[in-house]
């Protein structure tokens, strides 16, 4: 089995798309969304449309997705962030603020291997950075391998033992220790903050334990210019090109 995995789309149309066309090459049987499917870019309807055709196995919802909800949950969001959220609940069509009303809250238990969460296992809001929140979360975890989002950074932590530490991503593939315990966040596909604006991706293949991790060029500046377009906030608009 062969899951795609996908998190913080963030309404990046142009990302998603080459994203997604280079996981058809590569090829997968299921995908895993892990949350942000909507917030700062300029195409919400348009991002669900594809999200919702690729039927995923799991998804969970992400704090900017529950802005269907109102206004209120936007609290603690900065001035750019609060701004765009009030376009994209402006923009979303009835039925596609329903669907984000209704996705379900993490965690998510996909297989006897995997499960997925938006923050972490814990706390669906949480942030996950460094190897002290990492053991907390690897602790709470039902299953030895599980997918994060929400820092919009590309991560690996492992668990051998009793000892955590990072997993350096110094090619696309990593192989997998059955008798390890991992916490890996594939990156943002929409919204990188890892100084590399490139769209990243994960696909994990449950048969051979190996966990892949791309990067890809997309049109950064046509997703640019939609947003100034939009009226969205400019150093939103700004902070794509640099991947922060």
């Amino acid at each position: 089995m062969r899951y795609l995995v996908i998190t913080d789309i963030h309404a990046n149309l142009e990302a998603l798309d080459v994203v997604l066309a280079d996981a058809a090459v590569r090829g997968y049987d299921r995908t895993l969304v892990l949350g942000d499917i909507v917030g700062y870019g300029p195409d919400p309807n348009a991002v669900i449309e594809r999200v919702t055709g690729l039927q995923p196995y799991a998804l969970v919802r992400g704090n900017h997705d529950k802005i269907a909800f109102g206004l209120d949950q936007a609290e603690g969001f900065n001035v750019s962030a609060r701004a765009a959220a009030e376009w994209t609940l402006n923009a979303l069509t009835p039925a596609h603020r329903d669907w984000l009303i209704n996705l379900p809250k993490g965690p998510t238990v996909v297989d006897d291997c995997v499960e997925i969460c938006h923050g972490s296992p814990y706390d669906e809001d949480e942030y996950i950075f460094d190897e002290l929140d990492a053991r907390r979360a690897i602790d709470s975890a039902r299953q030895r391998l599980c997918l994060f989002g929400h820092t919009h950074v590309a991560m690996v932590f492992r668990l051998a033992g009793r000892s955590i530490g990072f997993v350096e991503l110094t090619g696309t593939r990593i192989a997998l220790d059955a008798d390890a315990k991992y916490l890996v966040n594939p990156g943002s596909v929409g919204q990188p903050r890892d100084s590399d604006p490139r769209a990243a991706y994960a696909i994990f293949d449950a048969g051979t334990r190996q966990l892949e991790m791309y990067r890809l060029e997309y049109p950064i500046e046509h997703t640019q210019q939609k947003m100034v377009t939009a009226g969205l906030p400019e150093p939103l608009v700004r902070r794509l090109a640099a991947g922060r």
